[in-house]
């Protein structure tokens, strides 16, 4: 049987699986995000943390996000593509970027947030609902 959700980092270091749907999907706008992806947002899944299967070793870096908590991006050490998230205040979920998904179009969004962050240029899908804030605040 194959995984629902399959991808890696660019040089295929690392790479997962997971076999659930996610427990949110969304665009985020923060400053933070687009700080790490060079982007106008980053495109995010969030999954239980324990059916996430990770093959391989990604480092984190840790930052403190506008709420205070702890904000963890994993990452591949050898190409540097930027995998994972970790949240200090929800620690039994694991975020997946949807741009190293080997399937994106199984990347069904289903908002924008942080959307008083947003780039001037950004362009958002206008049928999905806009959050200035948090996705869930």
């Amino acid at each position: 049987m194959s995984s629902k959700y399959t991808g890696q980092c660019l040089c295929g270091q690392i790479s997962y699986t997971v076999d659930v749907d996610p427990l949110f999907a969304g665009n985020c706008h923060c400053k933070d995000c687009q700080r790490t992806s060079g982007s106008a947002y980053v495109p995010a899944m969030i999954f239980p943390a324990s059916k996430v299967v990770i093959h391989g070793e990604p480092r984190y870096f840790v930052s403190t996000s506008d709420s205070g908590n702890a904000h963890s991006r994993g990452f591949c050490p050898n190409c540097g593509s930027q995998l994972f998230a970790r949240f200090s205040h929800l620690p039994d979920v694991l975020g997946i970027k949807a741009g190293t998904l080997n399937e994106t179009s199984r990347y069904r969004p289903m908002l924008d947030f942080h959307v008083a962050s947003a780039a001037e240029w950004d362009f958002m899908n206008p049928e999905l609902p806009k959050k200035q804030g948090a996705a869930k605040d």
